[in-house]
């Protein structure tokens, strides 16, 4: 049950001060916003409107972009909690094919972002296109050879979790999208559509969409890119659905996965490898859990100061974080129509007025 903003009084004062601040500067049209604290039910805060105009509501559906590495993550792990496969199992137990199953890629490093993969497949291996599916992505996956030896360093990168989606088919018997909604979103509760139209139409998205933008294959807004079920950035989800899945490495719901698997998975794995995604936000030391991404010391970043350390989450470029911090209990997702690069460095704010708030 997650309380709605009709239901909040001034204990989130802070988080609503933020957020209309936010959206005064002109920065973002709108905001979705969900928060908890240790195994308290969530709530929720919807401000303005998307790209499109439309009012947000707390159950607004979103494309969370990569937050649904986290969603990926935990069908691995899921499968890991059963015993179908080893955080060190080589990938070429498990793949094979890939052309990537070099000596030191393993499912810890995968996951963990230091296999050596390059950002993405190679440009023009699958054209951007009607006709293009998820299928044809995962054999474009498979295809893709390391850029640079295992474990020297950090290099965010779309094809571990499409790599991992593989895995998960081959050990489930179901295709991608059947087994997130089987081993991560249906136990969660977790509203969310990978590869599937939603029953309602989701917030739209403005800012850098490149060159497609205004046409029937604009990224995060048509049906077709909805259609890819990308395992790396094509879910569909609330604000409490990106919680959730955020959440989970945090332990809640108690039984969801083991603890000392959550403990792994929320340690840091880079062990000092610098690395990250592109300037600014590239770092000496560049702190990586398995599928979450670690708070550490980096400066700048998605997240506060105020948060600790050992805080974990993950972002997404259509302008989406969730984040969680151990050391207070506190959660929080904030989805936002507008696409993360004229507007990621005012995240903190959101994530400060979180932790500041007497959730």
């Amino acid at each position: 049950m997650v309380a709605s903003s009709n239901d909040i009084d001034g204990r989130l004062e802070s988080v609503r001060a933020a957020a209309e601040e936010i959206l005064g500067e002109g920065l973002a049209p709108g905001l979705a916003i969900a928060l908890a604290r240790g195994d308290h039910a969530p709530e929720a805060l919807a401000f303005g409107a998307d790209a499109g105009g439309r009012p947000l509501a707390p159950d607004t559906l979103f494309p969370v972009a990569s937050i649904t590495k986290l969603a990926t993550a935990l069908a691995v792990l899921r499968v890991v909690a059963d015993g179908a496969v080893g955080l060190d199992d080589p990938l070429a137990r498990h793949l094979p094919d890939a052309a990537a199953a070099a000596d030191g890629v393993s499912i810890r490093s995968l996951l963990s972002h230091t296999a050596g993969l390059p950002p993405d497949v190679a440009p023009g291996s699958v054209p951007y296109a009607p006709g293009l599916d998820w299928p044809a992505l995962a054999r474009a996956c498979l295809a893709t050879a390391l850029d640079h030896p295992p474990r020297t360093r950090v290099a965010y990168s779309n094809l571990g979790p499409g790599l991992l989606a593989v895995v998960v088919e081959r050990l489930t018997g179901r295709d991608f999208p059947a087994a997130l909604q089987y081993l991560v979103l249906g136990p969660l509760g977790a509203e969310g559509y990978l590869g599937a139209e939603p029953p309602r139409p989701p917030a739209r998205v403005g800012g850098e969409l490149g060159e497609h933008a205004g046409t029937d294959l604009e990224p995060y807004n048509c049906a077709f890119w909805r259609s890819l079920a990308l395992p790396w950035g094509g879910l569909l989800t609330t604000a409490a659905g990106a919680l959730a899945l955020v959440r989970a490495f945090a332990g809640f719901p108690s039984g969801f996965l083991p603890p000392a698997l959550l403990a792994e998975a929320t340690r840091d794995q880079a062990e000092g490898l610098g690395g990250g995604f592109w300037e600014p936000l590239v770092w000496k030391s560049c702190a990586w859990g398995l599928g979450v991404e670690l708070r550490g010391d980096k400066t700048p970043h998605f997240a506060p100061a105020e948060a600790s350390p050992t805080s974990f989450g993950h972002a997404g470029a259509s302008g989406c974080l969730a984040w969680a911090d151990p050391s207070t209990g506190v959660a929080w997702a904030m989805l936002g129509p507008r696409t993360y690069e004229s507007w990621w460095h005012r995240w903190p704010a959101i994530g400060a007025a979180v932790l500041a708030a007497r959730v």
